[in-house]
């Protein structure tokens, strides 16, 4: 609990699921907690509203985290009525399933601003700060895609495995001035995504939870968020002080794609 007092997390994507998860497990631990989303302001409000509940503050912002000049705002936002941040999880992503020849420039240069780009923005702007305080923690929420690829999700490939390349060079590059950065890397999550966004999400799912499709898992289950807001936490507290450039598999101990 102390090692949180008084200091500030931002979560993107911290509407619903995963990031709301992690925002819930920050403020239990007694952080300030800033909420970034791409849209959906009803939401995050909503779970801002959770995490005053935890009587700690909160902040939301809205906007697109693959733009550079939103995500300057975004933070000032966040820093102006929280403090500066001291632990950033870039968790929001965008992760459509194209086929290689269907995915576009355009949706190229999406995702790839979404997914990797972001963590570039978000990181870039926040690193100063934790520097000059000589404490910080960036942890990056990567994905399966990023290790034994994916069909269908060329683009989220590409990003998640440079992700893993990002995460070491800023943990390299700041390790000196008390700023670690991690991955967790969560597996089949039980979340809600929009059909709209994620066109085949729910029978993705269905499929997942048909036990014959979980025979490459050593828990043959699907994951919660909070599941993976608890490694999130590990990577966040004192206790990891000298943990950095790791990947947590938090997957049910996956070992091939079902």
């Amino acid at each position: 609990m102390e090692d949180f007092k008084d200091r500030t997390a931002l979560v993107t994507g911290a509407g619903r699921n995963i990031g709301r998860a992690i925002a819930l497990a920050f403020a239990d631990a007694g952080a300030n907690v800033g909420i970034i989303v791409h849209s959906n302001r009803s939401e995050a409000e909503s779970a801002a509203d959770e995490v005053r509940s935890r009587g700690v503050r909160s902040a939301v912002a809205v906007g697109d985290i693959g733009d550079a000049k939103a995500v300057e705002r975004m933070v000032s936002e966040i820093v102006g009525e929280l403090g500066p941040i001291d632990y950033l999880v870039n968790n929001a992503a965008y992760r459509p399933r194209q086929s290689f020849m269907d995915i576009s420039i355009e949706d190229w240069d999406q995702i790839i601003r979404s997914n990797l780009s972001s963590v570039f923005y978000l990181s870039r702007r926040v690193l100063p700060s934790m520097a000059e305080r000589g404490f910080g923690r960036i942890i990056n929420i990567g994905g399966p895609d990023g290790i034994h690829g994916a069909l269908d999700r060329a683009h989220n490939v590409a990003c998640k495995s440079g992700l893993i390349g990002l995460t070491k060079a800023i943990a390299l590059e700041f390790g000196e001035q008390g700023i670690t950065a991690n991955m967790v890397i969560p597996g089949s999550m039980d979340t809600t995504r929009n059909e709209k966004d994620y066109p085949g999400w729910e029978a993705h799912v269905s499929s997942l939870k048909d036990l014959r499709q979980k025979s490459s898992l050593a828990i043959p289950r699907l994951g919660a968020s909070e599941e993976i807001a608890w490694a999130v936490m590990f990577f966040a507290s004192a206790k990891s002080s000298y943990v950095t450039m790791q990947q947590l598999y938090v997957a049910g101990g996956l070992w091939g794609l079902p």
